[in-house]
């Protein structure tokens, strides 16, 4: 599968760097780390954000965090914040490029990165950040065995989005969008709207 993902990417990386945005002001924007670690059925990390954060608490999201202006790109960000919230090491992260840019309900422009790391990486939390690292397969999303679908409204159009539960941790709006785009146009999966789930309409 590592394969496939590497060889789309690398097809896609030159249109997708273009999209990125630059310095030397990225005020509003952020990235995250989609990382997968290196074995036939790749798993990718995802944290639970702290129950005393004042915002996002207790949700489920992925390595990543705002822009800084010391940050030469959104690249270096990503790395940096995950190093910083999972004790993962850039030079631990082989980058293999940038993904689709998006824009969260409060206005910030995230850029994901896909990066590959041992399976056998040593992950720590970071208690002021984080009550919990987990890892999910990259299968368990192509099954969609989602527990309902989201409506939710980006840039005034519906966006219909899955919510998976993993082991007591549920996935769910702006990290489901990033995972369910990378896995239907990179990977080919046939992710969309279902009529036999609940739907929850989110504002």
């Amino acid at each position: 599968m590592l394969v496939q993902i590497e060889e789309k990417i690398s097809h896609m990386r030159d249109q997708l760097q273009s999209q990125v945005p630059t310095g030397p002001d990225l005020y509003g924007h952020a990235a995250v780390l989609l990382a997968l670690t290196d074995e036939a059925d790749p798993e990718v990390i995802l944290t639970k954000r702290s129950a005393n954060l004042s915002t996002h608490s207790g949700e489920v999201s992925l390595p990543g965090g705002r822009w800084d202006d010391t940050d030469p790109s959104l690249e270096y960000t990503a790395l940096r914040e995950a190093e910083e919230e999972i004790g993962l090491p850039a030079d631990q992260v082989r980058v293999l490029g940038p993904l689709w840019s998006r824009t969260t309900r409060w206005q910030v422009h995230v850029t994901p990165w896909v990066g590959v790391i041992s399976p056998d990486a040593e992950l720590t939390p970071n208690p002021g950040e984080l009550d919990a690292i987990f890892r999910v397969p990259l299968s368990f999303f192509l099954a969609d065995p989602r527990i309902r679908t989201d409506r939710v409204t980006i840039d005034k159009r519906a966006v219909y989005l899955p919510a998976y539960q993993y082991r007591g941790y549920e996935i769910w709006g702006f990290t489901a969008g990033v995972l369910t785009e990378f896995l239907v146009k990179v990977l080919g999966a046939s992710i969309g709207r279902r009529d036999d789930v609940p739907l929850r309409a989110l504002s």
